[in-house]
């Protein structure tokens, strides 16, 4: 199912991938701003989670920078919820991951504040640790949660990182000489590699 649910002057486009059969198992895959649903990463991480029996739901939002400067976060994740609630509507899915990749891991850290999804399993991909609302969001997060970031990533701030230690719910993996595209720069051979082995972590949570 495509759909696109108006948010103000803009509509978010969304796709539910569905299983043949009715399941309970959803996930949730917020992309980043350049960083798409169909790129690697998550292109891959949906073919995972549909595998495991899994419904997948795509918010396709594609913000502009200056639309971001002027759209507050909670504005931004308010409106991802009232697309994510409109494209579940009718639905009784109870087992829920949400995966958020860059811009997507602050809609995740407001996201998991809904009752609905307090015992959903976060995947924070390269989330933006500069930011006060994503590091407290996971530093304080009671749901089991997956972080990846790539230590050549300008988003990786190494003091939070080691604070994210603190939180058992956190599973916490560095990639050595990964950007924030997860990705090694100017080695696309070893990238894919690199990619094997972020998916396979994915697909082990």
């Amino acid at each position: 199912m495509t759909n696109k649910e108006a948010v103000g002057s803009k509509s978010i486009p969304f796709r539910l991938i569905e299983q043949k059969e009715e399941v309970n198992n959803l996930v949730i895959v917020l992309p980043g701003a350049a960083y798409t649903t169909q790129a690697p990463l998550l292109h891959f991480t949906t073919g995972v989670f549909y595998n495991k029996g899994f419904d997948v739901l795509h918010i396709n939002y594609t913000f502009s920078r200056e639309e971001m400067s002027v759209l507050s976060d909670e504005d931004f994740a308010k409106n991802v919820q009232l697309v994510i609630d409109k494209a579940i509507e009718g639905r009784n899915y109870n087992n829920f991951y949400v995966v958020g990749k860059s811009i997507g891991t602050i809609a995740l850290s407001y996201l998991l504040k809904n009752t609905r999804l307090k015992d959903a399993k976060a995947v924070w991909l390269t989330p933006l640790l500069q930011r006060n609302d994503v590091f407290n969001a996971m530093a304080n997060s009671e749901n089991k949660g997956l972080c990846i970031i790539g230590d050549r990533d300008s988003c990786f701030v190494e003091d939070r990182f080691e604070k994210l230690k603190n939180n058992r719910n956190l599973l916490l993996k560095v990639v050595e000489g990964g950007n924030h595209g997860l990705e090694l720069d100017g080695e696309p051979i070893k990238s894919i590699e690199l990619l094997k082995d972020v998916i396979q972590t994915i697909n082990e949570f």
